[in-house]
């Protein structure tokens, strides 16, 4: 797959303001990455001259400071492109992209085992003077489409843009989670509403039951701001209540508040009960304070000195439930594999290094396949959406006859193939889950790999930390003795 991102470059102040984008220019264009300057090109510029012709271009508007271009890299999977071809969609892609609006240089480098590619622009149009945009969701809206589809010109993988993104941002949304210890939050905030619920008469009072349990609360009502979020002692950040669950919007909240009470939940209680188990519990009461005793007690609490304890104390305990979660994933990692030596461990690291590759491999292979069947799926989708139109000229409309034309054409053209358009459902069906197992292997593996080199980084940095720096020496000389052997072997 071909994958895009964007990048900005910023200025240097007044006296060089252009000095990054000179140098990102310079890098781009090195001899040595770009096959001996074979594949590099320009876009409404001369090559030569593309950083003074952008730098007059900001002269002219005026648009010196602050942002001076912006830098597109995309990249290739490994193996399954050549220099030339990769220089031919990158150009296509600058064309398309940026039009006859600003100046652009790119450039392929082939100088890594991934082939990429280079697209440096400015940041101010030549034609109108207005500046370079990038909003919010324009990846998956405008770049990475056209990515995709310039890939499949040329039979090379594309990736699903909304699963795509949705795997990179859950594996950045588990860190920060993990950051945040919202694995630890999550059920408790949840227990937490719901006994703040059950004890309120009315929203008012459930958001003072919420403060009296230590919550933060921001946006209570619409006039500050359009989601309910709330924020327990020790996280960092406050939490949408809606992301919790249909339950726990702001109107789902106000409609339990004035449909759940004690005794309603008492109620269901008992009834959902169907073995009831009798406990006895010896309580104790608490010491009973003289009135002097309570007129200075709630004088400290007034003045702040006597401060009220939070309602729970998970947080504290994050760091460890993170430390628990990472020796837990190392010990299964270890019993998985047998593991009983270093040098299992790394025996294991290189296997997952080599089903990595093999796995890239099975998906680059898929991808193509599905490649080569897309003009057919193309004419399927177009079948699907003439076939209402269809329908109303076999009833006799004749102001649909041009559709029925178009639609016999591509009937013809799908029976000329040999399919008919219910196999070709099948197989568009049976690629989608091809994919989405692949990704899933890809992403258990590549899991994997991280946890041995995670153990292996783990085991060296304690093995240099209790050595005397001439024993490691000693030690490096005789991994490095035993390689050569293998080697001459």
């Amino acid at each position: 797959m071909a994958i895009s991102k964007i990048l900005y470059i910023g200025d240097c102040g007044a006296g060089y303001a252009g000095k990054h984008l000179k140098q990102a220019l310079d890098y781009i264009t090195v001899p040595e990455k770009t096959g001996g300057g074979r594949f590099v090109g320009s876009l409404n510029c001369q090559q030569e001259k593309v950083y003074e012709q952008m730098r007059q271009t900001k002269e002219q508007f005026q648009k010196t400071d602050q942002r001076q271009g912006y830098h597109l890299i995309i990249s290739f999977v490994e193996g399954e492109v050549d220099a030339e071809t990769a220089f031919e969609v990158i150009g296509k892609f600058a064309k398309e992209y940026l039009g006859k609006d600003y100046e652009a240089l790119y450039a392929v480098h082939d100088n890594t085992d991934h082939i990429h590619g280079h697209i440096i622009f400015n940041s101010v149009s030549f034609r109108d003077g207005k500046k370079y945009r990038y909003k919010k969701g324009d990846w998956a809206k405008e770049i990475q489409p056209i990515t995709n589809r310039l890939c499949e010109e040329y039979g090379l993988s594309t990736i699903e843009i909304s699963e795509d993104r949705a795997r990179k941002s859950e594996n950045y949304k588990e860190w920060n989670d993990f950051r945040d210890g919202k694995f630890v939050w999550a059920d408790m905030i949840k227990r937490d509403i719901d006994a703040a619920i059950l004890q309120s008469a009315t929203y008012e009072s459930f958001l003072s039951v919420l403060s009296d349990m230590g919550y933060g609360i921001k946006n209570a009502y619409r006039t500050e701001g359009k989601y309910l979020a709330i924020k327990p002692m020790g996280m960092s950040r406050f939490r949408r209540c809606k992301s919790l669950g249909e339950n726990y919007t702001e109107e789902r909240i106000r409609e339990r508040i004035e449909q759940e009470s004690l005794s309603s939940y008492g109620k269901i209680k008992a009834v959902q009960e169907t073995k009831i188990v009798r406990c006895r519990v010896k309580r104790y009461k608490r010491a009973k304070m003289s009135g002097i005793q309570k007129r200075y007690f709630a004088r400290l609490y007034k003045t702040g000195l006597l401060k009220k304890r939070p309602y729970s104390k998970a947080w504290q305990y994050r760091d460890d439930i993170r430390k628990m979660q990472k020796l837990q994933e190392d010990y299964l990692f270890l019993a998985r594999h047998d593991a009983s030596t270093v040098g299992d461990i790394r025996q294991a690291a290189a296997q997952m290094a080599d089903l990595k590759k093999e796995t890239s491999r099975e998906k680059s292979r898929i991808f193509k396949e599905r490649a080569r069947m897309k003009p057919l799926f193309d004419i399927t989708a177009q079948l699907e959406e003439l076939q209402e139109c269809e329908n109303c000229f076999i009833r006799g409309e004749a102001l649909f006859e041009k559709e029925h034309e178009k639609y016999a054409e591509l009937s013809a053209r799908l029976a000329k193939e040999g399919y008919t358009a219910g196999q070709l459902a099948e197989f568009k069906e049976h690629y989608r889950s091809e994919i989405a197992r692949i990704r899933e292997k890809e992403k258990a593996v590549a899991k994997e790999e991280r946890i041995a080199v995670r153990i292996l980084a783990e085991i060296t940095a304690g093995e240099r930390a209790g050595k005397p720096e001439p024993e490691m020496r000693q030690e490096k000389q005789q991994e490095k003795k035993r390689g050569q052997k293998e080697k001459s072997r």
